[in-house]
């Protein structure tokens, strides 16, 4: 590979893996009412890698290279900013003198900061939403467009939500410093939603024309094990979602084809399913069921070790059994959607279909997505006509080839 382009597919990696940490341990310094401070350090940082590594190629250590410039600057700041006398120095301390200012980028000092800053940011001066948007934002990287998607909402609304959220983090002058056990109960919930949804946006991406962005579900396993390393967040739920997004993970090589298109489970090459994430899922599910808890992620988890597991007998009993239950817990769309695809496997498509136009979901992709497949068998005119729909609701490009091929293989019959 050549350096040009190690440079350019290294980066953007980089800086989805790193920004985030950089960002947290910053923070603690600069208080997290300075945040805007430390994310403009942060991208320096990375727009002056982009411009010396074009020139001088990608040093021999990445990571420390892009740690020691944000280190350099964010002494800089302190000492020929303004701002660090009237505004940031005192929120630190009295007289803090240079000397006692001492940024340190090792492993242990990133974690505890990631930790703080992903329950900093669900802080309840914001409402839930506007705390898991920011925290998308800020944590992970996501972009107006991407947050957008996940919610179901207009750029303009999560623009403003973004900005009030923002202000409202500045007014509480929240610091990063070490969490009691209260915090961390009134908190977990909309840390645990983030972390959902972060790997949601990944497996089912609407956004950059790909159907599935690996990263953002790598993000998002590695947000989880963050906390299970932590004694105060290595409770049951979290478990359990660590154990659903190892499941789901684990079948990533074979959702897609060469040509980026989605293929269906039925016809997935479960020799690309990587086993060692499926054990690990399944270490993560036990450990989520040693107590009496159970959350929507422990149903989740147990769907998807269900999906996981060799044919077996009543298996997508099995699956509509704990879909009926997740509905009890959390109604959603999708969680109908999903419950119908499985009374399909359970009763015929015929039962799925009488069930999913009960529904009536005309705007929504993934219901005439579903309604395609379910048509298939029985009326091949409908399903072309679920699946012309479904083209014209989404955004993603990926996902428009997949059904016009769909449509095509119905045609060509």
């Amino acid at each position: 590979m050549s350096e040009g382009k190690l440079h350019s597919e290294l980066l953007p990696h980089l800086f989805r893996q790193e920004y985030a940490k950089m960002t947290a341990v910053l923070c603690r310094h600069f208080g997290l009412q300075h945040i805007e401070v430390a994310e403009d350090i942060a991208s320096e940082t990375f727009l002056k890698a982009s411009e010396h590594w074009a020139i001088h190629g990608v040093p021999a250590n990445p990571q420390g290279w892009l740690y020691t410039v944000a280190k350099n600057k964010a002494k800089d700041y302190f000492k020929r900013q303004a701002v660090f006398e009237s505004r940031v120095k005192p929120a630190i301390q009295p007289a803090a003198s240079e000397a006692e200012i001492a940024f340190e980028f090792s492993s242990q000092v990133i974690a505890d900061s990631q930790l703080a800053m992903i329950f900093a940011v669900a802080s309840p001066v914001n409402a839930a939403e506007s705390q898991i948007c920011l925290a998308l934002q800020v944590l992970c990287g996501f972009s107006v467009e991407e947050i957008a998607n996940a919610f179901l909402a207009k750029k303009e609304t999560i623009k403003k939500r973004l900005l009030r959220a923002r202000e409202n983090l500045r007014n509480d002058n929240f610091q990063l410093n070490a969490l009691n056990e209260a915090e961390i109960s009134a908190r977990l919930d909309t840390v645990l939603r983030t972390i959902y949804l972060l790997f949601n946006e990944g497996y089912f991406s609407k956004t950059d024309d790909e159907v599935i962005r690996r990263e953002l579900c790598s993000e998002a396993v590695r947000l989880a094990v963050v906390l299970t390393e932590h004694a105060l967040t290595n409770v049951a739920k979290v478990s359990a979602l660590l154990a659903l997004l190892c499941f789901q993970s684990s079948r990533l090589a074979a959702r897609t084809n060469s040509n980026k298109e989605t293929i269906l489970f039925e016809e997935q090459d479960r020799s690309l399913w990587d086993q060692l994430l499926i054990d690990k899922g399944n270490h993560f599910l036990v450990n989520a069921c040693a107590g009496n808890e159970v959350s929507k992620y422990h149903l989740e988890a147990a769907i998807a070790y269900w999906h996981t597991t060799p044919t077996v007998d009543k298996k997508w009993e099995h699956i509509l059994s704990l879909y009926d239950q997740l509905i009890i817990i959390e109604y959603s769309p999708v969680t109908m959607l999903n419950r119908i695809f499985a009374l399909a496997k359970v009763r015929g498509n015929a039962a799925g279909i009488a069930a999913a136009e009960e529904l009536n979901m005309e705007d929504n992709c993934a219901y005439h997505e579903l309604l395609g497949y379910l048509y298939t068998s029985l009326a091949a005119h409908k399903a072309i006509a679920h699946y012309n729909k479904a083209i014209e609701l989404t955004k993603s490009n990926a996902e428009k080839k997949t059904l016009q091929k769909a449509i095509e293989r119905l045609m060509f019959k």
